[in-house]
């Protein structure tokens, strides 16, 4: 029969384990081993065993401690447990402004009358940079520039430049567009044969964001929160083509609708200077995304004829699909992202004056030279107002903090407040949202009917009424949001 032995299993550092090894020897062995000499060898082999034993004490501790966010000193951790909280770290911060485009045209006589010459008007491309003068914040703007087109959205504002004989002989173009203080860099990628959810990294300092990813066959690839998420938000111009009905609505200049995507990405922040790109793990030939739910189906089993019935269904993923999206193969992506932004990025105003024109051109050709030379040498730009915004990266301690209160949110409308943020949150460019106000009908009823308010600004900067398309954008946005038995008007 084996002897109970007394053993202590709080000892955690050297000291504790070499004492409590030499008294478990007196105790039990007393007649065996009695030479306990700093230089006998028989302590050797004790001090061995204590030194192995506080070693794995302290890696246990570690990896223990590194398992949750508050107590985790690991950078790679932090940002794992961040996500895993489902907060996403912010390493920089764009700053942003509104610069001013100018450009000179020439006059001409169209019946007897004096009229600028829109022949030489040029067009700025989107991605257009302008800089300081040191070259150290540049700004890029990401809607072109069209000075040949004028509308109550996208004014051009025209005044005369240069007078002789009381006439007319060039005119002063303006144009307004919004920056970001960022620069747009590209990474290309190849792939083989398809794996399985594929990783890349994109190693840099700052980065801000992905701009956009193109294979070489001309596809997109859109970004997601997570790959289990199938339908993410897509924006058409708000034109007569695409919709005779709303293009008159000028207070929404996208019209917002969601579709259901196949080739998708997630990213997560590896570190400050390290973003990872995530793809699927399917092929065009396996995905299941194209199978339509409908209530009639959960009884029969999707996708394998299994019983469902006790499946908790995520409401942007219905099937379970198996291959989150699809996995790029024999083809080469390109990946366009931003850097830059931080808090030097907050400039002053009138300093963003160093244009790149390399990226500029005359829409029609065949003009005279001179003229033409002249006109470019004019182009300038300069930004009215300071840029703001731009921030550093979160520290260790805000990364924790942030994650903690943002589980509790969980992307939910659950508030009336909650509806009235998220509703100021919409994208701009499906409309700005300038007063909103959240009330319901009858605040002693108990259903979940919820109006909201709102109005937007117009050209002048007034408030009026929101249109009809606004309304539906806003409508779509928040539905995305909202708790299945609450009722939006």
């Amino acid at each position: 029969m084996a002897i109970k032995r007394d053993i202590q299993y709080i000892n955690k550092d050297f000291a504790e384990y070499r004492n409590q090894l030499i008294n478990y020897s007196q105790t039990y062995f007393p007649t065996t081993y009695t030479d306990f000499t700093e230089t006998s060898p028989g302590m050797m082999f004790i001090e061995q065993a204590a030194y192995v034993g506080d070693v794995l004490s302290f890696y246990l501790d570690n990896q223990v401690q590194e398992n949750f966010l508050q107590y985790a000193r690991e950078t790679s951790n932090i940002f794992d447990l961040a996500y895993m909280y489902g907060y996403t770290p912010k390493v920089t911060g764009l700053a942003t402004t509104v610069i001013d485009f100018y450009q000179q045209i020439p006059s001409k006589v169209v019946n007897g009358e004096t009229v600028p010459d829109f022949d030489y008007a040029v067009y700025v491309n989107a991605n257009t940079t302008v800089s300081n003068n040191g070259g150290s914040q540049t700004f890029t703007i990401e809607e072109p520039i069209d000075f040949t087109v004028s509308s109550s959205s996208d004014p051009t504002v025209t005044t005369v430049a240069q007078v002789s004989n009381n006439l007319p002989t060039y005119y002063l173009l303006k144009k307004t567009r919004k920056a970001f203080s960022g620069n747009i860099n590209v990474q290309t990628v190849s792939f083989g044969a398809p794996q399985e959810f594929a990783t890349t990294t994109i190693s840099a300092a700052n980065i801000a964001g992905i701009l956009d990813v193109f294979d070489s066959d001309g596809n997109r690839w859109y970004q997601v929160d997570y790959l289990g998420q199938e339908q993410v938000f897509d924006g058409i111009k708000n034109t007569n083509t695409n919709d005779p009905n709303t293009y008159l609505d000028t207070d929404a200049p996208y019209l917002l609708q969601t579709k259901q995507v196949q080739n998708r990405f997630a990213t997560r922040f590896l570190s400050s200077n390290q973003l990872q790109l995530q793809f699927g793990a399917g092929t065009s030939t396996s995905t299941t995304e194209d199978i339509v739910p409908n209530p009639m189906n959960v009884g029969l089993g999707l996708p394998f004829l299994q019983n469902k019935m006790t499946t908790a269904y995520s409401p942007t993923n219905f099937v379970f699909t198996n291959t989150y999206g699809v996995a790029p193969s024999n083809t080469t992506l390109t990946i366009r992202y931003y850097t830059g932004g931080g808090i030097n990025s907050n400039v002053s105003s009138n300093t963003l004056t160093k244009l790149n024109t390399s990226t500029i051109q005359f829409i029609k050709a065949n003009l005279n030279a001179n003229t033409a030379q002249y006109v470019f040498n004019s182009l300038a730009a300069a930004n009215p107002i300071a840029a703001s915004g731009g921030q550093d990266g979160d520290t260790i301690e805000e990364i924790r903090q942030n994650s903690i209160s943002n589980f509790s949110t969980q992307l939910r409308n659950v508030t009336q407040d909650d509806y009235l943020v998220r509703a100021l949150s919409m994208d701009p460019k499906y409309g700005v949202i300038s007063k909103a106000l959240t009330q319901k009908p009858n605040a002693d009823d108990a259903n979940t009917t919820l109006d909201i308010y709102v109005l937007t600004n117009d050209i002048s900067g007034k408030l009026t009424t929101a249109s009809a398309t606004l309304k539906n954008n806003l409508k779509a946005y928040l539905n995305e949001y909202r708790m299945i038995g609450d009722t939006i008007t």
